[in-house]
């Protein structure tokens, strides 16, 4: 179903975490092709330099030099993820669209409730949903 990256060149997003005490998740999301040339895959502008500007708020093609804003690009790849569910403890996978939501999850560390960008879906054996967070910045 899931297919492991052979380079992190060929990805846009990728992280392996623990997810509550006993679930695990490594997930990723691969570059997508350019809709317009179909010729090279998207990704983030290069400067002058040569270096790649991590913060841009947009992908370009580096073929045709396309440009599309980041939610609507990420919002159309497939986030593919193998994990351990905390809830039953059996592993799985699942591939899902990489939209992030905003929902509510109780913070052990912290002691309270949070409001935070995940990619949610479900587990594949009981059902539960299980959350992939945006890192936050401590």
């Amino acid at each position: 179903m899931v297919t492991l990256p052979g380079s992190m060149d060929d990805l846009v997003y990728f992280t392996s975490r623990g997810i509550g005490k006993t679930g695990h998740a490594k997930a990723w999301a691969y570059r997508a092709l350019c809709p317009k040339c179909k010729k090279a895959k998207m990704g983030k502008p290069v400067g002058k330099d040569g270096s790649v500007k991590i913060r841009a708020k947009e992908y370009v093609c580096p073929a045709c030099m396309y440009t599309i804003e980041k939610q609507e690009y990420e919002e159309g790849l497939t986030f593919e993820v193998i994990y351990i569910c905390p809830k039953c403890g059996k592993k799985g996978e699942a591939a899902v669209p990489f939209k992030r939501k905003k929902v509510r999850i109780f913070d052990e560390e912290e002691d309270k409730e949070m409001m935070v960008e995940s990619v949610r879906f479900p587990c594949a054996n009981c059902k539960g949903n299980i959350d992939v967070v945006k890192k936050m910045k401590s």
